[in-house]
């Protein structure tokens, strides 16, 4: 069963370039996972303050290697810390 999942992040108005270098990195590193189907960071249309990344994993398996890979706990922390909020996580399960 596939897995989506929404990570909505509000980032400082003075840090989303510094943000956006860093989502890249992640985003690089995280596509070359085993089970990762889809991975990239998403600018709001109305709010660029609002980046959300948008996943697709083949399960909850691949998902949890991916919360404990090398690339995800040096580089989220320093992302968590661009932000103003908590980030908001959906995490959905697809519905064959």
């Amino acid at each position: 069963m596939t897995i989506k999942v929404v990570a909505k992040h509000y980032v400082k108005p003075e840090k989303v370039e510094d943000y956006i270098d860093l989502s890249k990195e992640l985003v690089k590193e995280t596509l070359k996972e085993e089970g990762c189907i889809e991975y990239g960071l998403y600018q709001d249309s109305e709010n660029p303050l609002i980046l959300t990344m948008i996943e697709e994993w083949e399960d909850n398996k691949c998902l949890e290697k991916h919360f404990n890979s090398e690339h995800f706990k040096k580089i989220v922390p320093l992302m968590a810390d661009l932000c103003e909020n908590e980030t908001e996580i959906n995490v959905y399960n697809k519905i064959e």
